[in-house]
């Protein structure tokens, strides 16, 4: 049984590996039709532009807080495994840890967009 599971499998692999390369093949086109074409700029001019470092920080942050959001949303299911100040306290060391964290860039003016 295992063994037709498994060859059912490769088969399915290698036919979709197959559709893929057919369908993506590249039939002779127009050179511009394949340049990268974004926001109404055409490609062809220089390739390094300037970056903005506090969009990068922000950018930063806003990761940050939205991975505190997906460690701190299991909490409440940990009461069920550790005792209640076990995880109300290691809740409340992360969120003071992050806290700080943002405290300090706030004052170093990481936040501020003047």
């Amino acid at each position: 049984m295992l063994m037709g599971v498994m060859i059912v499998a490769m088969l399915l692999v290698v036919v979709v590996g197959v559709i893929g390369v057919v369908v993506g093949m590249k039939v002779g086109g127009d050179r511009e039709k394949y340049t990268a074409f974004e926001c109404g700029f055409d490609g062809k001019g220089e390739g390094r532009f300037y970056f903005s470092l506090r969009f990068f920080l922000l950018t930063v942050v806003f990761l940050i807080f939205d991975v505190e959001m997906v460690l701190l949303l299991p909490l409440p299911v940990a009461s069920g495994f550790v005792g209640m100040v076990s995880w109300v306290g290691g809740g409340l060391l992360f969120l003071s840890i992050l806290l700080i964290g943002l405290y300090h860039e706030w004052r170093e003016g990481a936040l501020e967009w003047n």
